[in-house]
């Protein structure tokens, strides 16, 4: 992915899901597309991540702040 849409959210009363939910929702309606990977910060993602969650692979990233979801297409995945 070489282009992405940053996101921030720290609403502590949402989970996981929900926040790469609403990410998901804002790139897709501002961009018209689906968006298929999301990078977070280790600390956001607590113990044990899902590898996939709402339709989007889930990675770890040490570069993206806390709280903070980098959304965007895989450029491999493209390939395919």
């Amino acid at each position: 992915m070489r282009v992405g849409m940053l996101w921030y959210d720290d609403d502590r009363r949402q989970d996981l899901g929900d926040k790469v939910g609403r990410a998901a929702n804002h790139y897709r309606s501002k961009y018209g597309r689906v968006p298929n990977l999301c990078f977070a910060n280790p600390r956001t993602l607590g113990k044990n991540p899902p590898k996939e969650i709402v339709g989007l692979k889930l990675r770890s990233s040490g570069s993206v702040l806390p709280h903070h979801f980098w959304l965007g297409v895989d450029d491999k995945a493209k390939k395919k």
